[in-house]
């Protein structure tokens, strides 16, 4: 049944998932699938490994999810204390401009300060980024006197890109709204900020009223189906439609194997990242039944354990189809989906619990308020 709140583990899961599958997938990310095994044998990558940035290190997949969860809690937060919505686009933004002064500090651009209860070094530090979202961000940037309000939008679009870092990093836009119809309508606009097609914006939406579903404690084929449901009564929606209608029955096969997740795509734009991911997190369901003594023995770590390193053993985009991947699986199965030893290795560990932790007061059914005046009570305001 599904839950009027967010399940706090299923948040803490979602952000941890994305963000464990983005750091195992980095170190071979654009490698084929040849490429991979050649390095890592004939199963392919099992585990972390060193990549560019480290054992255990994000990219700017996770840095971006994780600002928009930041700056959608203090949307929320904004809009409860002043009782005016509307403000969540442009600070969602601020915050991407915030990190690109950190990815390119020659760019001049005025620092967004995001609030003491994000960042840390591996949050701002350079960790790779698409042309697409920086040179979106760059044209924000040159209307320093408006970069509260969004450049790119579904109705004025920035480019014309579909890549898949636009869909990435929305799944925080499943946690906060009061219906998937709004969860896929936020993912949409969030991913119009840095890409500008239509197929960017409806795979990202689609995630999203997944993600909304999945932490309201929702299977992931009743979540999926609500989610379809909104994106086919969209314009435009056969692409992805199309690519989705593929990763389901590639899922119904069984298990999949990496020649069947070829069948999908790379991963490099949205739709077919969107779909891999899909695909592979379907799978969990027939990992569980497979061997349901396990389930009960180990948890659910099995599930994350199996299906990350097929999602990123891959040839294409590794990093963006694990990130996809572990925050469906997480805020399906929570934390516990993932072994702990991947959960203590990750270098921004402490830095998801504590912003996860933040989403579930702020979005949860008691958020915390000034129970004398009315608002926001003033200490959470100056703890974010």
């Amino acid at each position: 049944m599904r839950t009027s709140s967010p399940l706090p583990d299923r948040l803490t899961g979602c952000l941890m998932g994305g963000a464990v599958g983005d750091a195992l997938g980095a170190p071979v990310e654009g490698l084929g699938l040849d490429q991979i095994r050649e390095r890592y044998g004939t199963t392919g990558l099992s585990d972390y490994v060193e990549g560019s940035y480290g054992v255990g290190a994000i990219t700017d997949e996770t840095q971006l999810t994780l600002r928009t969860a930041d700056a959608l809690l203090r949307a929320h937060m904004r809009a409860r204390d002043k009782g005016i919505e509307g403000a969540a686009l442009g600070m969602v933004q601020a915050s991407y401009l915030e990190w690109l002064n950190h990815q390119m500090p020659s760019a001049s651009l005025e620092k967004e300060e995001v609030g003491p209860g994000f960042g840390g070094a591996a949050l701002r530090a350079r960790r790779g980024y698409g042309a697409a979202t920086v040179d979106a961000l760059r044209a924000a940037s040159a209307r320093v006197e408006r970069r509260w309000v969004p450049l790119g939008t579904p109705k004025a679009p920035i480019n014309n890109s579909k890549g898949c870092a636009a869909v990435v990093r929305v799944a925080p836009c499943g946690f906060l709204t009061v219906s998937p119809a709004k969860a896929f309508d936020l993912g949409s606009e969030v991913a119009a900020l840095t890409h500008g097609h239509r197929t960017a914006h409806l795979a990202a939406g689609t995630l999203a009223a997944t993600v909304w579903g999945l932490v309201r404690d929702e299977p992931l084929e009743s979540a999926l189906e609500t989610a379809r449901e909104e994106l086919e009564g969209r314009t435009g929606h056969e692409e992805v439609s199309s690519a989705l209608d593929k990763a389901v029955a590639v899922a119904e096969r069984g298990i999949p194997e990496a020649r069947d997740l070829a069948e999908l795509g790379d991963g490099w734009t949205s739709e077919e990242a969107l779909a891999v991911a899909m695909c592979v997190a379907l799978s969990a369901e027939a990992v569980l039944a497979r061997e349901p003594s396990r389930h009960f023995s180990r948890g659910v770590a099995d599930v994350g354990e199996h299906c990350l390193p097929l999602a990123v053993n891959h040839s294409g985009d590794s990093d963006t189809i694990g990130a996809i991947c572990g925050g469906l699986i997480g805020a399906r199965y929570g934390s516990h989906a993932f072994p702990g030893h991947w959960q203590s290795a990750l270098e921004v560990r402490d830095e998801v619990i504590r912003l996860a932790a933040d989403c579930a007061l702020e979005f949860g059914p008691h958020p915390p308020s000034d129970q004398r005046y009315g608002g926001v009570h003033h200490t959470w305001f100056r703890h974010h």
